[in-house]
């Protein structure tokens, strides 16, 4: 992978910045971009990863950050990690601001950059003979549930970009890859999105036996970027044992039942 660079959105914290470390050690030349600078700059410090602060909502910045990518060198591949979720809010009880926050973060965002990188994508493939682009979206843009109802909405939107991409680049040496997790214990995440209440978010997780890790979703994504570039993963959807499905989560330990005939 050497002389290959990714660009790893939301690198400031869980998923983003696991992908960071996952792809610097395999190699690759990472940059990692995300809000908050001094986060960045560490994990930069940490893993050789290059950073450059960014706020993908706004579309300014999204536009200088284009420009400085194409300064410093080729692009790879691109990693939309960037996102979120805030509040749990009903359809008739639902805040506009965060559900305007919601789409601006997931869809809009993954638009801008989409539209700015391509050009840049499209030169390293014309060099070195493919380019890729992976997006974390969720299993919450597959199936509703309630007091997701906004973030549902989001994720649907940025699922459906995705799959119009993979579309729309046909016959160009570009992959278009999904990643759609479930239950993720990241710390932020779930932080976010109930308003930093803490105890509620950890109730979320609690009993649950070993929900999926920041760390076990940047190594699909490692996976997805080493296949033959043959090989396009259309969607990978994934969660921990303990979630058959969004609305079926086992609380307490994993065992064997005796009680089957």
């Amino acid at each position: 992978m050497v002389n290959r660079r990714a660009v790893v959105t939301g690198a400031s914290s869980g998923i983003g910045e696991a992908t960071v470390r996952a792809l610097r050690a395999q190699g690759w030349e990472v940059v990692g971009v995300a809000r908050r600078e001094e986060r960045l700059a560490a994990l930069a410090a940490e893993t050789g990863a290059s950073a450059i602060a960014c706020d993908l909502t706004d579309a300014d910045a999204v536009a200088a950050l284009i420009e400085e990518l194409d300064r410093s060198g080729p692009v790879h591949a691109l990693v939309q990690v960037a996102g979120g979720a805030r509040g749990t809010d009903s359809v008739e009880g639902g805040s506009a601001e965060d559900w305007q926050w919601m789409f601006d973060a997931n869809v809009l965002s993954t638009q801008r950059l989409v539209a700015g990188m391509l050009p840049l994508l499209r030169k390293a493939a014309t060099a070195d003979g493919h380019a890729d682009t992976i997006f974390v979206t969720s299993t919450a843009a597959q199936i509703a549930y309630p007091g997701g109802a906004g973030y549902n909405a989001a994720k649907a939107g940025q699922s459906m970009l995705v799959k119009v991409l993979r579309q729309e680049l046909n016959g160009e040496p570009i992959r278009v890859v999904e990643v759609a997790p479930g239950m993720v214990h990241t710390e932020e995440f779930t932080l976010n999105r109930l308003g930093g209440d803490s105890v509620a978010a950890e109730a979320v997780y609690s009993g649950v036996d070993e929900p999926l890790l920041a760390e076990d979703v940047a190594d699909v994504i490692a996976y997805a970027l080493s296949t033959p570039r043959r090989v396009n993963l259309d969607q990978i959807t994934m969660r921990p044992v303990a979630q058959s499905a969004q609305h079926l989560l086992a609380r307490g330990p994993l065992h064997v039942r005796t009680d089957v005939d």
